[in-house]
């Protein structure tokens, strides 16, 4: 299969690796829906590749891994129930695809990784970050309501005490705090973050593939399925619906704080 699937998401193949890039630094790397349906697209296909070892995802440049969603965006694509049922399926496809890679994926982490940049390294078998990175997820700051799905890895990683610091509080960690916290797999100065992620891949890409990946599926056996019904997770995209929702997106665009009503 040829690459790119998406002109924001080229792929380098790297002998028996393969690295994703977020290639949209104008944004941060930020993602708009398309982006979504192209990261599932795109690591679907390189789970198919069976001369594959490994999938590295980094974002274009140094400044970010990724800011999360595109906000300028969500006029067009988050603006009813209806769309926001859309987005959300997109979205939770293109994180899933990363945990559903048979292939272990690194992130390679440098600047901003935020919003759904941080859940799109959750989500990731391995995470190296510089020291002086921002991680966190702000949902709250727009009053957005993260998916279950996309949750679980964070409590997983972390715990419930640090999950609350990262949805309910809205902590940004520093690299080096993030470590400390379990979010990170390791944390390395900033200008050794490229040659310890790559190094890591390598690593991997030495020891049996066989091996990888049924260590990597097994372990999201073990997870299990998660016990929230179908119903329950859709209701979650309600918040498309209030008003603080609908402020907070005008808020950042207006460049002000926004006012919580609570509807």
């Amino acid at each position: 299969m040829s690459f790119p699937l998406h002109p924001n998401l080229p792929v380098v193949r790297r002998g028996d690796l393969a690295i994703v890039s977020f290639d949209r630094p104008d944004k941060r790397n930020a993602f708009d829906l398309g982006m979504w349906r192209g990261l599932a697209a795109t690591l679907a296909a390189l789970s198919q590749d069976e001369t594959l070892r490994c999938v590295v995802l980094r974002g274009a440049g140094t400044e970010a891994f990724s800011a999360g969603a595109d906000i300028s965006s969500f006029a067009a694509e988050r603006g009813s129930r209806a769309q926001e049922d859309v987005y959300a399926v997109a979205l939770h496809e293109g994180m899933q695809s990363i945990r559903l890679c048979q292939h272990p994926v690194v992130a390679m982490i440098m600047g901003w990784c935020i919003g759904g940049g941080a859940g799109i390294a959750t989500m990731c078998d391995f995470r190296v970050g510089g020291e002086d990175i921002r991680f966190g997820i702000t949902a709250r700051n727009l009053g957005l309501w993260y998916p279950y799905a996309e949750m679980d890895p964070v409590v997983q990683l972390a715990g419930t005490a640090v999950a609350a610091e990262v949805f309910i509080e809205g902590r940004i960690f520093s690299g080096r705090e993030a470590y400390e916290k379990g979010l990170l797999s390791r944390v390395v100065p900033d200008e050794a973050v490229e040659r310890e992620a790559l190094a890591l891949a390598g690593r991997i890409a030495e020891g049996s593939p066989l091996s990888a990946r049924f260590h990597k599926a097994a372990l999201r056996r073990l997870r299990g399925e998660l016990p929230i019904p179908a119903a329950e997770q859709s209701a979650a995209n309600a918040f498309v619906e209030t008003e603080d929702f609908q402020d907070a997106v005008r808020a950042f665009l207006e460049r002000r704080q926004p006012v919580w009503r609570g509807r």
